[in-house]
């Protein structure tokens, strides 16, 4: 069995390279928590210690990684609470060994309480001010939601890896279908608006610290509809988040329109979180961290729930969207 790329990455190798770019490490490497990329916090002499991200080899190109970061500028050049890579020598894209990587300051803090109107009155406003910025170019590398056709690309992604007890793929064949052609009619990317988005924009990417709330990991930016940078900040049952809505819609209009229009999207962006979330599973498998992190992933209990989980998307792809109530 040929070993990952990530093996060669030791404490040693991620020391050199963040001196290349002049800083001189104390010797303290820690790895953080991430399964997509590698992340250490490196101290440095003298100074405080660096976060460095070592990008995952094959999954980005260089082109695609720069964009992310050149998004990141421009958000924290409008003073948006991004933590943007830091740029050194008028570059914040290195390479070291055949790994890209980039350095961050360190950022500690704590997921938010969405429950707090504050604070998604808050973060309605950020994601307005950032969907003004998205909109005002598109991507050019980044991936673009296809809807349908990234629904078919998870299916083959699941099937190719042989990690779906066979047992199961008639019922997951079958199904994959059906909500393949309920994408085909409600996900139809030419009649919304598309922008440069966070992608990923769930609690564990907000950190709140000392009041102030940042929105972190640009690694899935891509462009869309702004409900997909929405629609995960959502919680509860159905007048719950109908009272979230409100409430983020109310800071959002004091920079943008709230599109109202793309909460029929909702059900068919979740349903795609669920598919690709098994897809990326079954294609990092072979990274040896994925096997100890995610266990029962060839268990039969997993692929059952999966199941159940997209028979319900389908169910929800039939009912009524839901809506932003307006009071006036």
């Amino acid at each position: 069995m040929t070993s990952h790329p990530y093996s060669d990455l030791t404490p040693e190798k991620v020391m050199d390279a963040i001196e290349t770019l002049g800083y001189i490490c104390d010797a303290r490497v820690f790895p953080l928590n991430s399964y997509e990329n590698r992340v250490y916090q490196v101290g440095i002499e003298e100074e405080q210690p660096l976060i460095a991200k070592f990008y995952r080899p094959g999954r980005w190109s260089k082109e695609c990684i720069q964009e992310e970061h050149n998004f990141l500028l421009e958000l924290q050049q409008q003073e948006l609470p991004v933590i943007a890579p830091i740029v050194v020598n008028d570059k914040s894209l290195f390479e070291y060994s055949g790994f890209y990587f980039a350095i961050f300051k360190r950022q500690g803090g704590h997921a938010p309480e969405l429950s707090s109107d504050n604070d998604l009155e808050l973060l309605g406003r950020w994601l307005g001010q950032l969907h003004n910025i998205g909109s005002s170019r598109n991507f050019i590398h980044r991936p673009t939601i296809r809807g349908a056709d990234d629904l078919v690309l998870a299916e083959q992604q699941v099937l190719s890896s042989d990690l779906m007890p066979p047992d199961y793929n008639p019922a997951y064949t079958s199904l994959m279908a059906d909500l393949t052609k309920e994408l085909q009619q409600r996900y139809q990317p030419d009649s919304f608006a598309s922008l440069r988005l966070h992608g990923d924009l769930h609690t564990g990417n907000l950190l709140l610290r000392n009041e102030e709330l940042y929105m972190v990991d640009f690694d899935d930016c891509l462009q869309g509809p702004a409900m997909q940078d929405i629609w995960m900040l959502l919680s509860g049952e159905r007048h719950e988040q109908q009272q979230q809505l409100m409430t983020i819609a109310e800071g959002y209009e004091m920079f943008r329109q709230f599109p109202s229009q793309e909460l029929q999207l909702v059900e068919a962006l979740r349903t795609l979180r669920i598919a690709r979330y098994a897809a990326w599973l079954c294609q990092r498998w072979q990274d040896p961290a994925f096997p100890q992190a995610f266990p029962w992933l060839e268990s039969h209990q997993f692929w059952s729930q999966h199941i159940l989980s997209l028979r319900e998307q389908l169910a929800a792809l039939r009912e009524p969207a839901i809506e932003l109530i307006r009071f006036n």
